[in-house]
């Protein structure tokens, strides 16, 4: 507890070095308003860190974390504005009391969030002023220790103690108002592995290697069927704030069922919806025009043809699902996806592939020059067609290696260990 009490300490004197930076700086009140952490934050995270009754305590800390963000976002004019920025970005790591059972690789997430904005700060002060850097110095290392403080006595989440004493909200924070109610269950269905998993995913991908037979046996479905940093409010299944997001489990202890949205497949304006599809197996767009797109939305157990030249395809929250298209002009996408395969029947430009696990990208011989972006993905293949018309299946790269080469960084791609 001791050495939680310095690193919040330390806290408080990062904020306040910023603060005299703003004074001297012409920054004005911007960085004082940090000061919301030097406030608050000490008293509530010792009651949370103390209490068993986390949830009603992580109210406040959430609402100081809310406080910073949002002033950093006033304050886009501010010559201090990346501090300012490093801030909000990393604050959110004093939620990892609600971050189980990885807290430590989290502090570690947010801080690495704040490293851009730090960087900044030193390529703008390095040569000018090196209170500046100073204080770049010591903030990253507030949650550098912070991280080691985690891992030695929280190493899976927070621990209570059997004998120490029972807090309340009232100490040293004001009385939170009750939390709303759980959030629905997460169906994240069942594994992919296993004999049962491997013999669905087989079935239910059969007709996506028949190439240009994919279209028989499809019924068309008409237009009438119609119907992205806070770890705290995460923990209390309230709305969760732009920035980076942590990857943890949502809580689903206690959880109303869930609720069953109808399916959609429409197009409206110039998009084509299609929306919470449930084992649809011959979903087909075929009237299509070259400004359209396509945007696909929690359909899971389905497959998807797509006919004709269309501007952009996303993938969004699907599952197990099968997506084959003729021509792409500008980008398809793929995004917090599980077990997805995508097969081209004839030409686009690049494929991004997101926070996805799993995904099998089928090439044509007249797209074998599309560019392929990946960020925070695992499981991806690429299959490239041979003369025979058989394919070869190549992964992509998951690890990398960076080294610096006296000038500039170099990275290239490496063998997963293990």
């Amino acid at each position: 507890m001791a050495e939680l009490a310095g690193l919040v300490q330390r806290l408080e004197v990062a904020v306040g070095r910023l603060e005299a930076m703003s004074s001297s700086g012409g920054g004005g009140g911007p960085a004082a308003a940090t000061g919301g952490i030097k406030k608050n934050a000490y008293q509530i995270y010792l009651t949370i860190i103390s209490s068993s009754v986390l949830t009603s305590l992580l109210a406040p800390m959430s609402k100081v974390i809310q406080e910073v963000q949002a002033f950093r976002e006033k304050n886009r004019s501010s010559p201090l504005f990346n501090h300012l920025s490093a801030v909000s970005e990393s604050v959110p790591a004093l939620g990892w009391v609600a971050m189980a059972p990885k807290p430590g690789p989290y502090v570690k997430e947010m801080q690495d969030a704040a490293m851009f904005y730090t960087n900044r700060v030193l390529k703008d002060y390095k040569e000018k002023d090196k209170m500046h850097v100073e204080w770049v110095n010591a903030y990253v290392s507030i949650w550098t220790e912070l991280q080691a403080y985690v891992k030695q006595h929280h190493t899976t989440g927070l621990s209570w103690s059997q004998t120490g004493p029972v807090a309340s909200a009232s100490r040293g924070a004001p009385a939170p108002p009750p939390p709303g109610p759980p959030p629905p269950p997460m169906d994240l269905g069942k594994s992919s592995g296993g004999d049962s998993g491997a013999t669905n995913h087989n079935a239910l991908f059969a007709s996506i290697n028949k190439g240009a037979d994919i279209t028989k046996g499809l019924k068309h479905v008409s237009d009438n069927q119609k119907t992205h940093k806070n770890p705290v409010l995460k923990a209390q299944g309230g709305p969760l704030p732009s920035g980076p997001k942590p990857f943890a489990a949502r809580p689903t202890a206690a959880a109303s069922p869930a609720r069953t949205l109808p399916p959609v497949l429409e197009l409206d304006g110039k998009k084509w919806k299609v929306e919470n599809q449930e084992g649809a197996h011959g979903l087909v767009i075929s009237d299509t025009e070259l400004k359209q797109v396509v945007y696909t939305f929690k359909c899971n157990n389905s497959t998807l043809q797509v006919k004709g030249k269309i501007n952009s395809i996303t993938l969004d929250n699907c599952k197990k699902l099968g997506l084959v298209f003729d021509d792409v002009v500008g980008i398809v996408e793929v995004i917090n996806c599980k077990d997805v395969k995508v097969q081209v029947m004839g030409k686009v430009p690049t494929i991004s592939i997101n926070k996805t696990d799993g995904c099998h990208v089928y090439l044509s011989k007249d797209s074998l020059s599309c560019e392929i972006v990946s960020a925070k993905s695992s499981e991806m293949n690429v299959l490239v067609p041979n003369k025979d018309g058989e394919y070869t299946e190549i992964p992509v790269p998951e690890q990398f290696k960076t080294v610096w080469d006296g000038s500039k960084l170099v990275t290239t791609a490496t063998e997963i260990a293990g």
